[in-house]
């Protein structure tokens, strides 16, 4: 049975949140810990093991008999918001109140397991069964915290089943297509600040306004909920010569409807009453033009060009169908403008061939940011990124081998955030700070030749 209610950080619910600095918007690029360790350079035109499928289905074809592959990467962001809250209203005077509102470590460490199966059924069709995540992880801050009111628990967890086939054509171009079945359950909310409490026992603060401002802690808005939504991919590879090879996919989108209903004091004045609604929400289609050259016999290099449709994020509104309104007898509610653009990657990537047990990896990768600086929020502190990968792949067996993979992301340039809300129309809340902070990826992939 699906619960949901919509919120007001609801621009977190949509499968991301503050920890999201390891991909553009909420995204995740975490497909493989065989990837990880180049950075993901190159992975619509390589194929590594049955992992290769999460990016292009056209690579399954370069698989040979039945393979499995199966991991998980560990993240450990380091992400803190750091800035001021002020108050303004007429009843406070009319100079605006300030305080402190520096939230550390607001993003929690998150594993990302992933599960991939591949099957040669000839010389031309091979199916494949792929298992991951492309959104996700989670933030928690006090809920008495100075900026509380924008948001102040996130927990966002979303699987990706997605069943592929590939056909080879010739020894030069292979094609491939996937249903995309993403399931995604989340629970988010916004709560009063402890400052709350300064205001209502400010003497210039009539006693009939006071008792309408909500204790510190007290839920304003939130959600808990699950969807299903399904998409489709596609991709193509060409190998235009034995050392050199280019592939290209694309992912579309996923519409999730979010319905259930709706709670907190802003929406039922804290009474006891179900309010219905739903919140459309668009999961933004993604590409990756990749090339691999093989440039002696020990060494490749390969490169890639991701491009994200963010544009279609522009902002979340709940429509309320039901009988019952919230306060105000609203038919929908603009949760929050997001505007975000499209998005880019750029990775270039190593891989070197010890002998005939040990492969090395690095890569680099230039992550741009999806939000302009007059649209970075508290709950998506997106900015540009870095990533520096090394990894390292063992063959155990003939069938049998290990990858390890580890990245350090790093923030780049400045990501200040401005945001404004309204509290019950007795005061306007403003934050104006910034997000800092570092990203650690570290994964293993075992991958079996059946």
């Amino acid at each position: 049975m699906k619960k949901t209610v919509l919120t007001l950080a609801i621009s977190a619910i949509v499968f991301g949140a503050t920890t999201q600095v390891n991909a553009a918007g909420f995204q995740l690029a975490e497909s493989s810990a065989t990837g990880l360790g180049r950075a993901y350079a190159g992975e619509a035109a390589i194929a590594d093991n049955a992992s290769t499928q999460a990016r292009n289905p056209a690579m399954l074809a370069y698989l040979e008999g039945r393979q499995l592959s199966t991991g998980g990467i560990y993240v450990m962001p380091d992400v803190d918001v750091l800035g001021d809250v002020s108050v303004t209203s007429p009843l406070l005077g009319s100079d605006a109140v300030v305080m402190n509102a520096d939230e550390i470590d607001v993003a929690d460490n998150a594993l990302v397991p992933n599960f991939y199966y591949s099957n040669q059924l000839n010389d031309h069709w091979t199916w494949g069964l792929a298992v991951n995540a492309n959104y996700g992880l989670a933030t928690e801050t006090d809920k008495t915290s100075a900026a509380a009111i924008f948001g102040s628990h996130t927990a966002i967890t979303t699987v990706e089943f997605n069943p592929n086939i590939a056909y080879r054509i010739d020894d030069e171009f292979t094609v491939g297509a996937g249903l995309r079945m993403v399931y995604g359950e989340g629970e988010v909310s916004a709560t009063t600040p402890a400052w709350i409490g300064a205001i209502s026992a400010n003497p210039n603060v009539p006693a009939s306004i006071s008792a309408r401002l909500p204790s510190a802690g007290t839920e304003l808005k939130s959600m808990e909920g699950d969807d299903i939504g399904y998409g489709w991919k596609a991709g193509a590879s060409w190998q235009i010569n034995t050392s050199n090879r280019i592939g290209l996919a694309y992912h579309s989108g996923v519409d999730l409807d979010l319905d259930g209903t709706v709670s907190g004091v802003v929406y039922d004045g804290g009474q006891d009453i179900k309010i219905d609604g739903y919140l459309p929400i668009e999961l933004p289609a993604f590409a990756e033009l990749a090339s691999y050259h093989q440039l002696t016999e020990n060494w490749a290099m390969h490169a890639s060009i991701n491009w994200t449709e963010w544009s279609t994020f522009e902002r979340l509104v709940a429509y309320f169908p039901g009988e019952v309104k919230p306060t105000g007898d609203i038919e929908s509610d603009i949760v929050k403008e997001e505007n975000f653009k499209d998005s880019w990657r750029y990775a270039i990537g190593t891989t070197y061939t010890v002998n005939d047990q040990w492969t090395l990896r690095a890569g680099f990768a230039l992550d741009k940011t999806a939000v302009d600086d007059e649209h970075r929020t508290t709950t998506i502190p997106d900015t540009d990124r870095f990533w520096f990968s090394m990894g390292t792949g063992y063959q155990v067996s003939e069938n049998l081998s290990v990858d390890l993979g580890v990245t350090y992301i790093r923030m780049h340039g400045d990501a200040p955030i401005s945001e404004s809300q309204d509290l019950l129309g007795l005061a306007t809340i403003d934050f104006n700070g910034e997000a800092t902070g570092d990203v650690w990826l570290t994964g293993v992939q075992l991958s079996y030749k059946m």
